[in-house]
């Protein structure tokens, strides 16, 4: 018995967990004046909402690791589903209390996602197809946001705003079904595999010794890869790579916080004109992420890191000098965002020894940025404060931005180089 020549079943169901990774997360700010109203709470407790699960992400990074290398990455995938709709659930009890807490599950067990999902890409998906699988993931966990971006408003007005967070769970429900189904499904074929194998060798185990020793000394020889943390951080592909989504994700956070008080600040739009021009930077990311493999299979890797991080710099020159075209910034700013993102663990797939060094690469990757993300959005506004305007504040993102790109490129020379 073989397996189907693509794992179809695995792609679609990393895809439908993709939308519970950053969906329960982004579903909160269309609503958030309400949420303030109902609740009584101030601004910056209500800014906690978002800011906690980033929080998370970059101090449960460690865990997940681990929780990855006991459980497997199947059942690590599941628990993290289930924590999200675990989250879900507490998030939609009465008080404020029970929003964070709900947040803070939600943070933790997502962080178990997007540790897993590399390594469930590198080890099951062909190598030649990783690049378009990580694309089609980071595009989906934008059509995540997107969706509820776009949807919790509506939804709110139908049935309250606590009744349309809870409904987006549904998406948690899908992947705990498609999840479970692959399981299943896997058990199964490893199951009549293994009775395959044991008939074959009863009719004849002399011949199969005798094949079997050959294909040992003829076989590919598997790579032995130290797995430990020490190791791992002597890899200069590691440094990079941590730098580059440290930068990206920086950016990334700390300008889907501001833009659409930026725009109010600096352009005659009203809420609702500015909250629409913000969206373009959750929804343009869904051409971003499907257009990275493209441009890695034509101008390679290292040029379209320097692509991307002119269309970062584009982003942050545009909002400085005619932020009136924020619309067309923030196309740009999208498509760095995901197409990089679509870059770095691409990169960090090919540069990983093995399933269990990808983990840990992830998790480096992954709890090193996003505790610099947690930060960007506050620094952001401090500077905004301090200098009263948003001039500093982008001058400080170009820089970061100049990062990104020299990390960026150093690392898909390093990750992409002839072996």
């Amino acid at each position: 018995m073989t397996r189907r020549s693509f794992p179809w079943l695995v792609l679609i169901g990393i895809l439908v967990a993709a939308l519970s990774l950053r969906a329960p997360i982004i579903a909160l700010t269309p609503v958030l004046p309400d949420i303030i109203h109902d609740l009584g709470i101030s601004s910056a407790s209500a800014g906690l909402l978002t800011t906690a699960p980033v929080i998370m992400f970059a101090v449960m990074t460690p865990l997940a690791a681990l929780v990855i290398r006991r459980a497997g990455a199947e059942l690590a995938l599941l628990i993290a589903l289930g924590g999200v709709m675990v989250g879900t659930l507490v998030r939609a009890l009465p008080g404020f209390g029970s929003m964070v807490t709900g947040m803070i599950i939600m943070g933790a067990t997502i962080t178990v996602g997007n540790v897993v999902i590399p390594v469930i890409i590198r080890r099951d998906l062909p190598p030649e197809r990783t690049a378009i699988a990580t694309a089609a993931y980071t595009a989906t966990l934008n059509v995540g946001s997107l969706l509820t971006a776009l949807g919790t408003v509506p939804l709110a007005e139908v049935t309250g705003w606590s009744t349309a967070l809870l409904l987006w769970g549904l998406f948690s429900v899908a992947g705990i079904a498609l999840w479970l189904a692959h399981i299943v499904r896997s058990r199964s074929w490893r199951s009549a595999e293994r009775m395959s194998g044991e008939t074959v060798a009863s009719a004849g185990q002399g011949e199969s010794a005798t094949r079997h020793e050959t294909a040992s000394i003829t076989g590919p020889m598997p790579v032995v890869a130290d797995n430990r943390i020490a190791v791992v951080l002597r890899r200069p592909i590691v440094w990079l790579l941590v730098i580059a989504f440290a930068s990206q994700s920086t950016v990334y956070y700390a300008m889907s916080t501001w833009l659409p008080t930026m725009l109010l600040d600096t352009t005659d739009v009203d809420a609702a004109t500015a909250g629409a021009l913000a969206s373009l930077f959750q929804g343009v990311a869904i051409v971003g992420a499907m257009l990275a493999p493209l441009l890695m299979r034509f101008v390679g890797p290292v040029y379209s890191a320097l692509m991307l991080g002119v269309c970062f710099a584009v982003m942050v020159a545009g909002m400085l000098v005619a932020p009136e075209l924020a619309g067309v910034w923030a196309s740009f700013g999208a498509l760095t965002h995901s197409g990089g993102f679509v870059l770095i663990f691409t990169g960090l797939v090919r540069a990983a020894r093995s399933d269990a060094e990808a983990a840990t690469m992830s998790a480096l990757v992954q709890g090193g940025g996003y505790l610099f993300a947690a930060l960007g959005a506050p620094v952001m506004g401090a500077l905004h404060e301090a200098s009263g305007g948003w001039q500093v504040p982008l001058v400080g993102t170009g820089v970061i931005v100049l990062v990104y790109v020299v990390a960026l490129m150093s690392a898909m020379v390093v990750a992409f180089r002839r072996r």
